[in-house]
């Protein structure tokens, strides 16, 4: 690696996620999705920041005193026989970094804090057509599960 690199490594700082942080979130799923959810991002933000901490997570990536990425997830038992594991719920990088292993931080920070609490596995659901995030998640190392998710239209 040169020494750029580990200087733009360096310069990003993990934490875990503020409520004054919501602003900045709900800006970067906004532009990484197309989606405008302030309610659900304040939500989860409160959810995730205070009880059960070593269950639970919402980290946030900074570079220069800006947001540039976030995760959360939680330890959960399935409810169909599987063991409790690590969910990942939500990730997003700004599209001017994602080739700068943010994302990566990001998701070896989640899964050191589902480890820490005894877990030995991580899921997470992506919907079929998201090419962008199941590539993250496969550079991750992450394959398909014995699950299968199903659905029907009830209205």
């Amino acid at each position: 690696m040169t020494g750029s690199g580990r200087s733009e490594k360096a310069s990003i700082a993990i934490r875990r996620a503020k409520p004054d942080d919501a602003p900045a979130v709900v800006a970067l799923d906004q532009a990484t999705t197309g989606q405008n959810k302030p309610d659900y991002w304040r939500d989860m933000i409160a959810q995730f920041s205070g009880a059960q901490a070593d269950r639970r997570a919402f980290l946030v990536a900074e570079s220069g005193g800006r947001l540039v990425g976030f995760i959360s997830g939680e330890i959960r038992a399935f409810e169909f026989g599987a063991e409790p594991r690590g969910w990942v719920f939500a990730v997003a990088v700004d599209p001017t970094l994602r080739v700068k292993n943010v994302g990566t931080r990001l998701f070896d920070e989640l899964c050191a804090i589902f480890q820490k609490a005894g877990v030995d596995k991580v899921s997470t659901l992506i919907e079929r057509d998201s090419e962008l995030v199941l590539a993250f998640f496969r550079s991750q190392g992450m394959l398909f599960g014995r699950y299968i998710q199903m659905e029907k239209d009830i209205v």
